[in-house]
């Protein structure tokens, strides 16, 4: 937590405990949480935290390289502390967003880089699927 209360003053930014208890939801989780998530999350013990202070935080942890966005399909986006490039999975079924960290999407990226006249910049990957729970709960057609 060092690290990034530093940072966050060599930017300019505030720390409060507010920002810091986001970051640590984040940095503690492999849910992929939504902004809407981590404020029901932390509303217990900062109740008087808006969800305007939780968006916020997680634009200022975006432009320090901290938090990637990841739209995987919802209403909302998710958010996640692992920001090295990985492709995620989300259940159709309950929602649950997974990294896939042993797909080595390399290759994909840079097969793409070659055959096109596009200066790539970045991607996402997001595969789509039930997981094993759902699937023993049959939340699926066949």
């Amino acid at each position: 937590m060092d690290s990034i209360t530093t940072l966050l003053r060599n930017r300019g930014f505030k720390v409060t405990p507010q920002r810091l208890a986001i970051y640590k939801v984040l940095v503690n989780t492999r849910s992929h949480p939504s902004a809407e998530m981590i404020f029901n999350d932390l509303q217990p013990v900062y109740p008087t935290m808006s969800l305007a202070t939780v968006y916020k935080t997680i634009e200022i942890l975006q432009e320090l390289g901290l938090v990637q966005r990841l739209n995987v399909g919802e209403d909302s986006f998710r958010y996640d502390a692992i920001v090295d490039t990985h492709p995620h999975i989300r259940c159709l079924g309950c929602g649950r967003v997974d990294d896939l960290e042993e797909v080595d999407s390399q290759e994909f990226v840079k097969s793409i880089d070659e055959t096109t006249s596009y200066k790539i910049t970045g991607q996402q990957f997001y595969f789509f699927g039930y997981c094993p729970v759902c699937q023993k709960q049959k939340k699926h057609q066949n």
